[in-house]
Parts: structure tokens; C-alpha cells; sequence
């Protein structure tokens, strides 16, 4: 049986509830290194944490758009340093290669934002089998974590983060089948919610398996809420129109800015008060939009049986092990 959550911690002050970027400390002499981050969310909390003093690393599929990214955040910060790093969450050879590269330029990596996902209308595979939407989502990031986390585990204060949605009190999931619906029974919405609920069992199992091995790395996860991103790009016309807040003046009047949504996961990647396993999101328990606070996630993603079952299933998959 999934275990309860842990209870309410909502904050009522108005400090808590307007926890904004100028809240970040400094963090010049870190290295942070944030997936998806040429475009929305990724973009920007790479720009937010650059604008405090750390040296980026924007980890991203498309090299063009990564630079062009680079080249946004350094004229928006002049003298910040961003570097680019080809990495392609859908291809487990791609992980591996960013793993080598980010081993060879750095020795030391203080912030890891698992940040690159999204939703894929149509059911695909990746080149290595699996599903799309669960390969981008989490077994590719779980790789990649695991194969950088050495740099991370002796740095004073290093995090792991992901980015969280509350679509994963929707979701369910079976570690021995991650692609129970596949062709025609595939449905993207139920694909998402399972991913984004294994983002959050995989934080929760990676920071109690830090805590035990006594690393000063801890892992937290961060929820945007709704924002206006880009998002859903593979979407048809239709669903887009639906669900795009660009487009839809009622999605429009439920969301905020990418910026503002980057507000959750970098209060979890900055926040000095931040303890292994918390999870920041929008206030209320509809977690759609608001300054972060520190909240909590459904009963199923704190199911330690569920935790160690996908732990241990993604790690024969990815032949990844911690």
C-alpha cells in the first residue's frame, strides 16, 4: 500500500508566498548544468542561474538552438559563462557521450536540473525501444544522472533537480511495463501522467539512496505549475488549441510566464532552506500558478516498494547502476 504524504506544509507568509528569483544567492564559482534548456523552463532557469553568478551548462538535442540560447543568456548577463553539451534524452548512446564530455571539461558539478521532457502525441519509440514519452522523461534522464552524479556527490550543497508536474496525481504506473498501451491504445495524457509520476518515485528513491551513503548531494524536485512554453510542439492542431495557453484565452488566464514557473524548480535548485526530497510548487492543491512554496505530492509518488520496483527496473534497463 502507497505510504501517506508527508502532511501540508503550505506556508501562509507573504515572504514564502513571494519567493521570487531575486531570492537566489549568489552562485558564482558553481557549475550548473540544466537539460532542455535552449527554450521555456529550461531557458529559463539556465538564464536565472546565470544571472547569479553560475557558470551553465545548457544540455540540449538541437546544438543550434543550444547556441543560439547561449548566446541569449550571455547578452542578457554579460560576462556569464554558458557552454553547450549535445544531449539527446531519447538515445542512451547520446547519454553516455554527454556523460564523457561533461567528465572530461569539469571535475566538479554543483547543480544537475533535469528539466528536458515533454508530451508526444502520437505513440513512438525511441532508438532504443522504449516508449517516447517514458525514454525523455525518465529513463533517459535517470541515465544521465547516474553517470554524472560522481561529479556531484563530494560538492558541498550540489542538488539534483527535476521538474515535477502535478499530472502525476493522474498517473499510474507499473515498473515490469512501462508501454502498457501501445498503437492505437496509446493516449499521450496517460503517457505523461506516468512519466512525471516516475519523476518524482525516482527523487524520492535517489535522496533517501543519497542520505544513506552519506553524500552531500541531495535531490528535490520543483513544479512549474501551468506556464507558457513551448511545450506540446508535436501536438495537432486541435489538441494544441486545447491545451496551449498561447492560444486558448482560458488556458491563457490559468497560466503564467515561463519565467515565473522556472520559479518552482530553481527555489528547489537555490533555496538555502531546501532539505533533501522537498518539492516546491504553486500554492493551493490545484498547484497551477503562484510563487513556490514548499508542498507535497500524492500518495502514490511517496510509495517506497513503488520507488525501489522502478529503481530497480530502470536500472536493468538503462544498464545504469548507482
Amino acid at each position: 500500500m502507497p505510504l501517506p504524504p508527508p502532511p501540508p506544509t503550505w506556508s501562509t507568509t507573504v515572504a514564502d508566498r513571494r519567493w521570487t528569483a531575486r531570492d537566489i544567492p549568489g552562485l558564482r564559482g558553481r557549475t550548473a548544468v540544466v537539460t532542455g534548456a535552449n527554450t521555456g523552463l529550461g531557458f529559463a532557469i539556465a538564464a536565472a542561474l546565470a544571472g547569479r553568478g553560475a557558470d551553465v551548462v545548457l544540455a540540449c538535442r538541437d546544438a543550434i538552438k543550444a547556441a543560439a540560447a547561449a548566446d541569449r543568456i550571455s547578452t542578457l548577463t554579460p560576462g556569464a559563462t554558458v557552454r553547450t553539451l549535445p544531449l539527446d534524452l531519447a538515445s542512451l548512446a547520446s547519454v553516455r557521450a554527454a556523460a564523457h564530455h561533461l567528465h572530461a571539461a569539469y571535475d566538479r558539478v554543483d547543480l544537475l536540473v533535469n528539466n528536458a521532457g515533454g508530451i508526444r502525441r502520437w505513440y513512438g519509440v525511441s532508438e532504443d525501444g522504449f516508449e517516447s514519452t517514458i525514454a525523455v522523461n525518465h529513463i533517459g534522464p535517470f541515465a544521465f544522472t547516474g553517470l554524472v552524479l560522481d561529479l556531484m556527490t563530494d560538492v558541498p550543497g550540489s542538488r539534483v533537480v527535476t521538474v515535477a508536474s502535478n499530472g502525476h496525481r493522474q498517473g499510474s504506473i507499473d515498473p515490469a511495463d512501462l508501454d502498457p498501451e501501445q498503437g492505437p491504445e496509446y493516449r499521450f495524457t496517460t503517457a505523461y501522467y506516468r512519466a512525471k509520476l516516475a519523476n518524482l518515485l525516482f527523487t524520492y528513491e535517489l535522496n533517501r539512496r543519497l542520505e544513506a551513503s552519506g553524500s552531500r548531494t541531495i535531490a528535490l524536485a520543483g513544479n512549474p505549475g501551468i506556464a507558457r512554453t513551448d511545450g506540446g510542439r508535436e501536438m495537432n492542431r486541435l489538441v494544441r488549441t486545447v491545451l496551449n495557453p498561447k492560444v486558448n484565452p482560458i488556458v491563457l488566464a490559468l497560466s503564467q510566464s515561463a519565467a515565473k514557473g522556472a520559479l518552482g524548480p530553481l527555489r528547489a535548485a537555490t533555496d538555502p532552506d531546501a532539505r533533501g526530497g522537498d518539492y516546491y510548487c504553486p500554492p493551493g492543491r490545484a498547484q497551477r500558478t503562484g510563487y513556490p512554496v514548499r508542498g507535497t505530492s500524492s500518495g502514490l509518488s511517496h510509495d517506497i516498494g513503488l520507488q525501489r520496483r522502478l529503481w530497480r527496473e530502470t536500472e536493468l534497463l538503462t544498464e545504469v547502476s548507482y
